[in-house]
């Protein structure tokens, strides 16, 4: 046997490994975090937070960002494009 039987049986296992993994995008995941959407132009943005101990962090640069949009965009208040979002 050569090294093609070799490089056939990695190709095998390589395969095997794939296959249990599952899929690795982001993009379902991506989408099931798009929950606050602008009322006036219907954009979504996403809510990420890593750990619990950055939750207030994530919080502030989210209510930002809103803020952000509403005046630039559209010069309303964060109330006006974004009556779910409830800032604590």
């Amino acid at each position: 046997m050569g090294n093609g039987a070799k490089a056939q049986q990695k190709r095998e296992r390589n395969a095997d490994k794939n296959a249990a993994g599952g899929s690795k995008s982001q993009a379902k995941v991506n989408e099931a975090a798009k929950s606050i959407v602008c009322a006036t132009c219907k954009q979504p943005f996403l809510i990420t937070t890593r750990a619990p101990a950055s939750l207030r962090l994530a919080l502030f640069f989210l209510t930002f960002r809103l803020e952000e949009h509403s005046k630039n965009k559209h010069s309303k208040t964060i109330a006006e494009c974004f009556p779910t979002f409830a800032a604590k």
